[in-house]
């Protein structure tokens, strides 16, 4: 296992606030990316814009920040041109299933061999606290006064009837599970979401620590994550947040295996 120091920027001016639930996915990942032996060299972090998205600004990889939603093209794009590389596309549920929603299905349709981390806050952090599409319904915010009216996107539910090769949710509070959920994908051959619950301390007071820790649960041993109907009933019950790693499809195409590397030089 690798050093986990080997990932840290040193004096990298971190601009979350205290508390934040981003810190300790920060820690997760770097974990993840030691006991996988990954080098730095060998993986590369493509973000959108936000909170969430400044994440490879902390990681000593190799890094792209693009445009707010347009983090999955990017990330698709590297791949295709250097399919050695780990490939993590990492940004919040609003840029990813807000503005990026677009990109968010197709590319699970397309299915290419890339790591899809969402920090799921539940709000637009960096913009000072209006719902994000996972925002509960009746949930009052900075812009929203007589509460959310309309029900959450489901990007669970989503993925599964998309047929994603690898669907999972975790909470960040949940060290050990998120840790070997992002060293699962990794290995995972195909498109993986992994929708990491956190909260935000600023501006979301209903999803606290202790609220996702009491609407939650954590999947039994023996659960199936190739059985798709489960995996979608699992998926739309929403009375308490499963979990774990919800669905697995090992055996869909991959995209890069039909779109042969271009040698540009």
């Amino acid at each position: 296992m690798l050093n986990v120091k080997l990932y840290d920027i040193p004096d990298a001016d971190i601009a979350w606030c205290p508390g934040c639930g981003n810190f300790g996915i920060l820690n997760e990942l770097k974990t993840a990316l030691s006991e996988l032996n990954l080098k730095p060299n060998q993986v590369v972090i493509v973000s959108g814009i936000g909170q969430a998205a400044k994440m490879p600004q902390y990681v000593n990889v190799n890094m792209f920040n693009g445009l707010h939603g347009r983090t999955l093209p990017v990330a698709t794009g590297i791949k295709l041109t250097n399919p050695s590389l780990v490939v993590i596309a990492e940004s919040g549920d609003g840029c990813t299933y807000g503005e990026g929603g677009n990109h968010f299905i197709h590319t699970i349709r397309k299915n290419p061999n890339i790591v899809n981390i969402v920090h799921d806050n539940m709000i637009y952090g960096l913009t000072k606290g209006q719902a994000s599409p996972t925002t509960p319904k009746g949930v009052k915010t900075t812009l929203q006064f007589d509460g959310v009216y309309i029900d959450p996107f489901n990007p669970i539910a989503v993925a599964v009837a998309l047929n994603a090769s690898f669907v999972a949710r975790t909470f960040m509070g949940y060290t050990e599970l998120t840790v070997e959920l992002i060293k699962k994908a990794i290995n995972h051959r195909g498109y993986a979401l992994i929708d990491i619950l956190q909260p935000c301390v600023t501006f979301n007071k209903h999803n606290t620590y202790q609220w996702y820790k009491e609407n939650t649960y954590i999947l039994p041993e023996d659960y199936d994550p190739t059985d798709r109907k489960k995996a979608f009933e699992i998926a739309m019950d929403t009375s308490k947040l499963a979990l774990g790693l919800i669905y697995k499809n090992d055996s869909r195409d991959v995209y890069e295996d039909f779109h042969p590397r271009i040698e540009l030089f």
